[in-house]
């Protein structure tokens, strides 16, 4: 007969409500955020058991290689080395439209600046890189797509002046630019399209609180399940099995010996 665990009642419902908090995360993520709350499990059997899962994605698209290498034309080695950003479009509840401006580390995959406006120039192109060159240094290579918007005189001038280059891609296509395509996905997918926002105001704040926790505490297929910038620890750490992973609402787990 299977033995059943002495606490599995307490790590159900640590599932339960990691699963409740991240809807769009899988038992690989869920296990990951458990692994670093302190337990020592694999998930999937209690996920399966529950009758949890990710509601319907859409279908897979396969990669589109060249036969002139394009796609990894430029690769990052090291950080600092290679960010891109983007733009994604959302409405406020008045159905007003929103943009954001994304930038990305592709090295490290973390998320260096969202910046939420109704509309973005090139000014505020230039305004946010201004204060992350400061913070970070002058990255190597700055990727962005061939659009009016990124290929304007003024980012343009300005990323040539303080020692960048640039990276545009090739016209019709975007899967060069994947890691900031793959993050605008994770974005839209896990809040955009849950959330109502009745102001900008709240729509600034709210994805400044989801930029935070996607660098220090969402895990990372690619990064072998960690975050991208993770926190630094606590000192004194706190005490083992009073926290839980994902609300303080949990009941804590019992400390096994």
């Amino acid at each position: 007969m299977p033995r059943r665990r002495a606490d599995e009642d307490a790590l159900t419902a640590d599932i339960i409500a990691l699963a409740s908090q991240y809807g769009r995360y899988g038992y690989r993520r869920i296990t990951a955020l458990l692994r670093e709350a302190g337990w020592a499990v694999n998930a999937k059997r209690i996920w399966r058991r529950e009758g949890l899962k990710v509601p319907a994605k859409q279908q897979k698209k396969s990669r589109l290689w060249l036969t002139d290498g394009s796609c990894i034309r430029l690769r990052p080695e090291h950080p600092n080395h290679v960010w891109s950003y983007d733009f994604v479009e959302a409405r406020t509840h008045d159905g007003r439209k929103f943009r954001i401006l994304n930038v990305i580390d592709e090295f490290t995959r973390e998320c260096l600046a969202i910046r939420v406006d109704r509309k973005l120039r090139s000014t505020d192109v230039i305004d946010v890189f201004s204060d992350l060159f400061i913070l970070r240094g002058v990255t190597d290579h700055i990727r962005s797509d061939n659009g009016p918007e990124f290929i304007a005189k003024a980012v343009r001038d300005w990323i040539g002046a303080v020692g960048a280059r640039t990276a545009y891609l090739e016209p019709g296509r975007p899967w060069e630019n994947g890691c900031c395509e793959s993050f605008s996905a994770k974005l839209r997918d896990e809040l955009l399209d849950g959330e109502i926002f009745y102001s900008l105001a709240e729509a600034k704040i709210v994805i400044e609180r989801w930029r935070r926790h996607y660098n220090t505490k969402r895990p990372h297929s690619s990064l072998g399940y960690r975050p991208p910038a993770p926190e630094a620890l606590q000192w004194p750490a706190p005490p083992s099995g009073v926290a839980s992973p994902a609300t303080p609402t949990v009941a804590p787990r019992p400390i096994m010996h």
